[in-house]
């Protein structure tokens, strides 16, 4: 067992009552929910410049497929009726917070590990759904679109790990053992078939 894994596992066993986490796994919630943070708060400011003025263009609009401003004009953008980076910002900071209160050595009981691991599904359903509509419906990728997604799919693998692990979710202990040791398999699968998908979508556009 890994370094990282054993401190893990021994900070969530201390407390039948709560459950806690190591230092590799509250960072790495620190650092993915403020990545998943930034691409909210870019994101956030150039809708309120596109508002403003329609002719406006971002910074990270480079082409006719990396068009972050055909993204952000588009339906899918507001899906909830209001613009959907507004929804990161708040989540992303929750995320980051509860990273920080673990770093401080604070501990949650079940139920919050089954919300924060919910949230995240939501989040990563939602993530997929706005790719499968930015490769085949708007037919453009936002760059601060895909930072998130990668953010919400690794926080998303390593916390379903972590309950795994520390008996929140039930699972058989072949699938315990595989968490355990291959956690890191599934969000590299994950985001290689994202990339598969966007690299195959516009193959004669990269090729050419």
């Amino acid at each position: 067992m890994s370094r990282a894994t054993a401190e893990d596992v021994s900070a969530g066993r201390s407390d039948a009552s709560t459950i806690g986490a190591g230092k590799a796994f509250a960072w790495l919630l620190v650092i993915t929910g403020a990545a998943g943070l930034l691409a909210s708060w870019v994101i956030t400011l150039d809708k309120f410049k596109l508002l403003e003025d329609p002719n406006f263009t971002p910074g990270c609009s480079l082409n006719p497929i990396v068009s972050c401003g055909s993204v952000m004009k588009s339906e899918q953008a507001s899906a909830f009726g209001f613009p959907n980076p507004m929804l990161g910002l708040v989540t992303y900071a929750v995320v980051v917070a509860i990273g920080v209160g673990l770093l401080a050595g604070a501990r949650y009981r079940r139920w919050y590990w089954l919300g924060l691991n919910a949230g995240m599904l939501f989040g990563v359903g939602f993530c997929t759904w706005l790719m499968i509509q930015s490769l085949y419906v708007i037919n453009a990728l936002c760059l601060w679109c895909c930072l998130a997604w990668v953010a919400t799919i690794v926080m998303f693998w390593y916390t379903t790990s972590h309950n795994v692990r520390h008996g929140v979710i039930r699972a058989p202990r072949g699938v315990r053992t595989f968490f355990d040791e291959f956690t890191w398999v599934l969000p590299v699968l994950h985001i290689g078939i994202v990339g598969m998908l966007i690299l195959t979508r516009w193959w004669d556009f990269w090729t050419s």
